[in-house]
């Protein structure tokens, strides 16, 4: 009984691995091209990325630094707990918020990146099933799966390195916002949050069209190689002997 379980679950999970292919990778490269092509993404849209969000400026408390020294103009040394009680007093922020055009990109993205490695893994476990007992030749087909294989590993891969570049586009704003706020006077760094966005912004552009390259990749090269993919040796192979 288990084995015609298994045998059950493996055939099912064949059909819906090769409707994925045939089906769904079509589906998906036209639906990313179109969001490629929509305003979203469009180059014009780079002056919209900068942040319009106000970082907002710390001023001394009723007009006075307890850091400085009027009369010898030389800082005084705080211990932890005075500097955390300063920064209290002189930076009033809530909330920085972050960049919401870059975020809505993320949004819409993120789905798109987990859904390819969800079905890049569903059919590298598909070709794994296909692949025959380990024989003495014959075995081209079998370089195919494996060529077929490598592909989607690779491409599983580099949607994992989309989401690693997400957070740490976040990680890496957080920590220059966090030198606005501490230096509110240098312009640099608020310029640099402006060329992180932008640089991001371009960066999901790529994401979207990659994509969609790897999706077109995927049903290519498969589809391509179907039959050997399906049947990497020929019933006749006996008769060669």
């Amino acid at each position: 009984m288990p084995r015609d379980k298994l045998t059950k679950f493996h055939n099912k999970f064949s059909e819906e691995a090769e409707e994925v292919i045939t089906k769904f990778f079509p589906e998906k490269v036209a639906e990313l091209d179109g969001l490629l092509k929509s305003g979203q993404f469009s180059m014009t849209k780079i002056p919209e990325v900068h942040s319009k969000s106000i970082i907002p400026i710390s001023h001394p408390k009723d007009g006075k630094y307890n850091d400085v020294d009027k009369h010898t103009n030389k800082k005084r040394k705080l211990s932890h707990g005075e500097e955390i009680e300063q920064m209290a007093e002189l930076v009033a922020v809530d909330l920085v918020p972050c960049n919401q055009f870059i975020q809505d990109l993320v949004i819409l993205l993120k789905p798109n990146i987990q859904i390819l490695m969800e079905k890049c893994n569903m059919i590298k476990m598909w070709i794994q099933l296909l692949i025959p007992r380990i024989e003495d030749g014959n075995n081209f087909g079998v370089s195919i799966q494996e060529e077929a294989l490598s592909e989607v590993q690779r491409i599983e891969g580099e949607a994992a390195s989309f989401l690693d570049q997400i957070a740490r586009y976040f990680v890496t704003r957080g920590k220059i916002i966090s030198k606005v706020v501490k230096y509110p006077q240098l312009e640099d760094y608020r310029h640099a949050v402006q060329e992180l966005d932008e640089k991001e912004f371009i960066s999901l552009r790529l994401c979207c069209c990659e994509l969609r390259n790897h999706y077109l990749i995927l049903h290519d090269t498969i589809t391509k190689n179907m039959e050997k993919i399906k049947k990497p040796r020929s019933n006749n192979a006996e008769t060669l002997y």
